[in-house]
């Protein structure tokens, strides 16, 4: 049950996602649209509910219940990040807004860019080690808690891999093509014209 609520609440965040930008930028009803993408943490709550209860009555730790934990670090990590970005692109498309800037792509900017990334894997990942611990200690000794210790390991992993991939765009910054400082100066002279604004700006 409890992998088939995983989906289900990633199905429901896009669902809500796509319905509360649609009707903010489609059909101009703001109110409406914040209802919906306030409803989005609510999934993760009621993941997490299901996952405690499924182990107050009993059930054996399973990879479920550590990939329930895995999937809520990620979404209250990366969940507002991905709807402002995909509300930029939103903006732009249906509203006429200014497009959404791009992520730094060579040099110092990348590598603060990757790390920032990084900082939210950590956060994700000290949330599930939380929820993680929180079962260990729930479960105590009468059960077999080898599953969740082994995605505590497996979070630790992430956490390391991902910090490493950042970490090497520090140590081997990557350089812009031959005549990148041309096409760097054209988008400062854009920047510096006056955009107009967009209903993801005011959100």
């Amino acid at each position: 049950m409890v992998v088939w609520l995983i989906a289900a609440c990633e199905i429901g965040f896009w669902v809500l996602l796509v319905l509360g930008l649609a009707v903010r930028y489609l059909l101009g009803w703001r109110r409406t649209s914040v209802v919906l993408l306030l409803c989005e943490p609510v999934l993760e709550l009621v993941l997490f509910a299901v996952t405690a209860t499924d182990l107050r009555d009993g059930a054996e730790p399973g990879w479920e219940h550590g990939l329930a934990a895995l999937y809520i670090g990620y979404t209250v990590a990366f969940g507002h990040y991905t709807i402002r970005w995909l509300d930029g692109h939103a903006a732009h498309r249906l509203a006429g807004g200014p497009p959404p800037p791009r992520p730094p792509r060579h040099g110092r900017a990348r590598a603060r860019h990757e790390a920032k990334l990084w900082l939210r894997t950590v956060f994700g990942g000290a949330v599930a080690l939380a929820l993680l611990e929180c079962a260990v200690r729930y479960v105590g000794d009468s059960g077999d808690v080898g599953s969740l210790r082994a995605f505590q390991w497996t979070t630790v992993r992430a956490v390391g891999i991902h910090g490493l991939i950042a970490l090497s765009y520090t140590v081997w910054p990557r350089r812009a093509p031959a005549g990148g400082h041309a096409e760097a100066q054209g988008r400062g002279a854009a920047k510096d014209r006056p955009a107009r604004t967009s209903a993801g700006d005011r959100w």
